[in-house]
Parts: C-alpha cells; sequence; structure tokens
C-alpha cells in the first residue's frame, strides 16, 4: 500500500507523483504529456489498490497451502490492512467467543475495551452489523463479515483501526480472508470431531467404572492430554431446553449441542488444556482439579467462572443450561459416584431455582432426599394437606403468610427475631400468628405439626412438582 500523503490533503504530493509516473512512463516510452497531476494521483491510488490486491492474495494462498492457523490469518491480514501497528483482526464463533486474533498489543488492548464486547469477552455478534458501515464515530473502525462454507455459518472475521473508517476494500479484504477462515475452521472441526469421540468414550468409561486398572486409565488420559491423577470434582452441564421434546429438526438440535460442547471445551482449555471436559448426548462433564480440603465455596466460584464465559451473558443465540457439582474424589473409583451427585445437584438444582441453576450436591439439604420421590403427585398432595389454602396464591396474602411462616420456622418460633427480619411491628407479627395457627393449627407448642410445615414450605417451593 502507498504511504504517500494525499494530494488534496497536503498540496504537496502531486508534483512527487507525478514526477515518479513521469520517470515510469518515459522508462517504458509511453507519452505522458497532457497528463495532469490529478489522472496522475489517481494512477498511484489505483497502484496502490492493485499492490493491496496481490499482497492479500500472496499471503492468503501462502496460509491455505501450508496449513496455517487462523491466528497466522489475523495477524498477517492485520499487515495487509498496513495501519502500521494500530489495527487488530479477530475471528470468532456464530455466537462470538473468540477463536483466534492478531495485532499489536496495544491495539488488541483497544479493541477489547469496545462495547462491542461483553463482560466476558464475548462479541455481541447480535448487536454488530456484517458489511460496510456508514455514519460516524467510533463503530466506523470496525468491520466484520460472514464465515461461511457453503450455507453453513461457520462465525464472524472482524477488523479494527484505531484511526480510520474502514471502507469497502476493506470489507473485500475481509470477504477473502474469511474464505481461508472458513478452510481452517472446517478443518479444525473436522479434527475435533473425531479428537471428541475418542475423549468422549474414555470419560464415559471412567464415570461408569469400565476405564480400566487406575494406572492404565491414568496413562490412557495422559494419552489424551488430560490430567486425572489428581483430587477432582464431576461438573456436570446440562441444557435447559429437552431435546427430546423440542419443536427444532434433529439437524438444528445436533448443531446446537456441538456449539454447546465446543463454548465448554474453548472455556475450559483456556483455565487448563489439562482438565478433562467431554459432550455426551445433552450434557457437558468435566473433571476439575480441586486442593485438598478446599472450602465449597472456592471450588463453585472457580466453575462460576467458567459458567458465566460458556453462558457469555446469555446472547449470541445460546441456549441456558444448569450446572451440578459433585463434592470432591480422591480416586478414580469415587467417579461413579461423584457423576451421580452432579447429575442430581442438576436437576434439584433446576427444581429449586428454575433455568440456569449451579449447585453443589452438599448444598442440597433436605431437597436430594424429595427428589428421590418418584412420583410429584405425592408431592403435591402431601402440601396441600399439610399448608391447607396457603398451598396455593388464591389470595394475595397467602405468599406473605408463608413467608412469615418460614422465618419463624428457620429462627424456632423467635418472635423477635422473626419481627425484625421481616421488619413487622412486635404485635403485627403475633396478629400473623394467631392467623397462621387458626389456619393450619398450633405448630407453636406442636414440634411435629411444626417439622410437617417446615418440609411442605420445602416442597412448595420446588419446582416442577
Amino acid at each position: 500500500m502507498s504511504t504517500e500523503p494525499d494530494s488534496s490533503a497536503t498540496g504537496t504530493t502531486a508534483p512527487r507523483v507525478s514526477a515518479r509516473w513521469r520517470a515510469q512512463a518515459e522508462s517504458e516510452g509511453v507519452p505522458v504529456d497532457g497528463l495532469g497531476p490529478e489522472v496522475l494521483t489517481l494512477l498511484d491510488r489505483q497502484a496502490a489498490v492493485i499492490q493491496r490486491e496481490e499482497d492479500a492474495h500472496r499471503i492468503l494462498n501462502r496460509i491455505v497451502l501450508a496449513g496455517g492457523s487462523l491466528t497466522e490469518l489475523c495477524t498477517d491480514l492485520v499487515s495487509v490492512l498496513g495501519d502500521e501497528g494500530r489495527a487488530a483482526a479477530i475471528v470468532t464463533t456464530t455466537d462470538g467467543r473468540l477463536l483466534a486474533e492478531g495485532g499489536d498489543p496495544q491495539a488488541l488492548e483497544y479493541v477489547h475495551r469496545l462495547d462491542c464486547f461483553d463482560r466476558t469477552g464475548r462479541l455481541i455478534v447480535e448487536s454488530e452489523p456484517v458489511g460496510l458501515r456508514t455514519g460516524g464515530g467510533e463503530r466506523v473502525r470496525r468491520a466484520m463479515v460472514r464465515v461461511l462454507a457453503g450455507s453453513t455459518d461457520l462465525g464472524r472475521i472482524a477488523a479494527f483501526s484505531m484511526d480510520r473508517a474502514l471502507d469497502e476494500e476493506d470489507i473485500h479484504l475481509l470477504q477473502r480472508a474469511a474464505t481461508v477462515a472458513a478452510l481452517a475452521i472446517t478443518k479444525e472441526q473436522a479434527v475435533a470431531a473425531v479428537e471428541s469421540k475418542y475423549r468422549a468414550e474414555f470419560l464415559r468409561d471412567a464415570l461408569s467404572g469400565r476405564a480400566g486398572r487406575d494406572t492404565e486409565a491414568v496413562a490412557h488420559a495422559d494419552s489424551l492430554g488430560w490430567n486425572i491423577d489428581r483430587p477432582m470434582v464431576v461438573v456436570v452441564a446440562e441444557t435447559d431446553e429437552n431435546d427430546d421434546e423440542s419443536h427444532r429438526s434433529a439437524e438444528e438440535v445436533r448443531a446446537l449441542q456441538q456449539r454447546f460442547v465446543r463454548a465448554w471445551v474453548q472455556a475450559v482449555a483456556a483455565r487448563d488444556t489439562s482438565i478433562p471436559v467431554a459432550g455426551f448426548s445433552q450434557e457437558v462433564v468435566g473433571l476439575f482439579p480441586v486442593a485438598t480440603d478446599q472450602p465449597t465455596e472456592s471450588i463453585m466460584r472457580t466453575v462460576g467462572e467458567v459458567v458465566r464465559v460458556v453462558s457469555g451473558d446469555g446472547g449470541g443465540g445460546r441456549r441456558t443450561f444448569a450446572t451440578g457439582v459433585s463434592r470432591p474424589v480422591t480416586s478414580l473409583a469415587g467417579l461413579p459416584t461423584a457423576y451421580e451427585e452432579a447429575l442430581k445437584a442438576v436437576s434439584v438444582g433446576r427444581q429449586m431455582n428454575g433455568t440456569s441453576s449451579i449447585a453443589h450436591f452438599d448444598d442440597l439439604g433436605i431437597y436430594r432426599l424429595l427428589a428421590l420421590i418418584p412420583d410429584s403427585t405425592d408431592l403435591r398432595r402431601f402440601v396441600e394437606e399439610s399448608l391447607a389454602e396457603l398451598a396455593t396464591d388464591d389470595s394475595p396474602e397467602y405468599a406473605d403468610l408463608r413467608r412469615t411462616l418460614s422465618v419463624l420456622i428457620d429462627t424456632n418460633m423467635n418472635v423477635a427475631e422473626t419481627a425484625r427480619a421481616l421488619f413487622f411491628h412486635y404485635n403485627t407479627l403475633r396478629y400473623r400468628i394467631a392467623k397462621l395457627e387458626r389456619m393450619l393449627g398450633p405448630f407453636g407448642s406442636d414440634p411435629q405439626l411444626r417439622l410437617t410445615l417446615a418440609l411442605a414450605l420445602k416442597i412448595h417451593e420446588m419446582r416442577g412438582i
């Protein structure tokens, strides 16, 4: 690309440009008398465009022939943009997860501070148009196009400049780079699909206790790049949407599940590539390492950070999912039990907190026993018999009365403490207690009735019964 300043901006370039073309024309024996500086400047610009096309063609061909990576593509794309360390390029998935990036560190830092990225680092693709942009401001200094393989959308490739608006020539360059990116992504997905099959089979065997002797299983995992010779917890993430009852086509369901698995694999690999993680039919399972005697709160913070990255603030066409975490295990023999614990945490956590829940098995308390009852009709009948009309929401005050009853039981019938927790006057609470006892019986003096009501309230909080 030409680095000479524009004549319209400085008023001094045209003579230099004219002299260059005149010298070249004379060497070729081509007459240029009569051509004004404007014509010669236009020729210079066209030559710069042709040179840029040739550079792009050479670089992109080299990447294709040499099997270059997406990172190399981004780096070379920035060099063709020619903004001298003031530009960056990225490739993302269809929902905006970063696959590769290239450019000067200062430019990349600038890019990731832009409002087109959410707090997890995901490009907000649902709010970012593709193609040429018009207007002013910072938004015209970035551009992106789709990465397509036939009719299949594989992601986005984007360019960013810190100084100038990106034009049609830049869009054309991005479109050419997108073709190369499609080849690279397709190749990577094909290789990943084969590797994922073997990894998932091994992990399934380990979770069912069929991975063989510990030494053999550890060695096999090591050959896959995984470390299972350490204390671990089993983490299960299951989509909230039931694919067996979905209105989606089988192809769409399969594509969504593959995207879900890739999101987990990439989010986990960003932290530690040795963590085993694989996708099954409607879930993703990972074996997260833990320190000896590591507190549950610390474990849940680690898992929660990965969950936030995978969910990406819920954008980009992602599906919600529930996550369950087992107790720590110190040997492979404990994996089957830990897997069941994580599955139970997913199921009960969703009943307790709804979609997008995240729960540890030890935090389920009485709920994990209630979840063992197979017939939810029995649970509903128990609630209706125990709480009477309070089991319904037929009156607006019933929810408030349930809340009062719950706090009373939690404080072991401490009226003063309950009044403070609910911000009630002492006499107001006394009135409510009398009303509750007329509806439910003398729970203040009957510990068995209190236990029954406490259990009924817990069941009432569960969803899907």
